[in-house]
């Protein structure tokens, strides 16, 4: 086990693919040590060994308790601590693939939106963040300074909706931009009640990323659209508390 605390420790969910694997790489190039969380550990294995120095693959179904668990005991085998947790792993449905975003919207509208696949969408984006993130207290609290960056969407802000002139009215659908007002409350909550510890609580909503969370129809690059989320996540003096999207704008709750 690492005892001096002076290597800087992250973890990454979601991190063999898109968004999540920039993040890691770009943590590795900033001498962190960054463990590449993905639910097949092939899949990580493969991620970790592009980024090269640094990175290291670790299996992890944020679904999954015993998945949890099994994390938990190896971050804290190998250093003890952890300096950065950036949960960045989601799903935006868990209807049919290759649909267009219109066609998922619709799919999402309150007075139709399937209750299992709710429960599916929610069991990823709210619950199994927030177990991972719990389950990571202890050792985010043994390091000398340490942060959560949660991956968020400017869609779960009550705010815009609410604006009859925003051009996110309408677009509060009951899976995924609900998830993600809840995971915003949730990860509001924790800032305020890790306010006065070592810990800096940040929520980023990155760009619209071709993605497999979007089928692949958004309008950035991964590695476009993770820049705010890199950003928040090197920023080891920032604030806490935030809600940025890119180029640090913030965004209203």
């Amino acid at each position: 086990m690492e005892t001096t605390r002076n290597k800087k420790v992250a973890l990454v969910t979601g991190a063999n693919q898109g968004m999540g694997f920039e993040i890691a790489k770009a943590l590795a190039r900033n001498d962190y040590t960054v463990y590449v969380a993905a639910r097949n550990l092939q899949n990580g294995q493969a991620a970790a060994a592009e980024i090269g120095h640094g990175a290291r693959a670790i299996q992890l179904d944020i679904t999954e308790e015993n998945s949890i668990s099994a994390v938990k005991v190896e971050v804290e085998k190998d250093f003890g601590y952890l300096n950065l947790l950036v949960n960045n792993a989601a799903i935006s449905h868990a209807g049919k693939t290759y649909r267009t975003i219109e066609e998922m919207r619709a799919a999402q509208r309150a007075s139709v939106a399937s209750i299992d696949e709710l429960r599916i969408v929610w069991e990823t984006n709210v619950f199994g963040t927030l177990a991972i993130t719990q389950a990571l207290l202890p050792l985010l609290h043994n390091a000398l300074t340490a942060r959560i960056v949660n991956l968020t969407s400017a869609l779960g802000s009550l705010t815009l909706h609410a604006d009859p002139n925003s051009p996110f009215r309408g677009g509060l659908d009951v899976m995924y931009a609900s998830s993600k007002t809840a995971l915003n409350s949730i990860t509001l909550s924790l800032a305020i009640e890790l306010e006065n510890s070592n810990i800096k609580v940040n929520l980023v909503s990155p760009g619209f990323a071709s993605t497999q969370l979007t089928n692949f129809l958004g309008t950035q690059t991964p590695k476009e659209a993770a820049a705010e989320p890199i950003r928040i996540a090197l920023d080891e003096n920032g604030p806490s508390g935030t809600f940025t999207t890119a180029t640090n704008i913030t965004v209203p709750w």
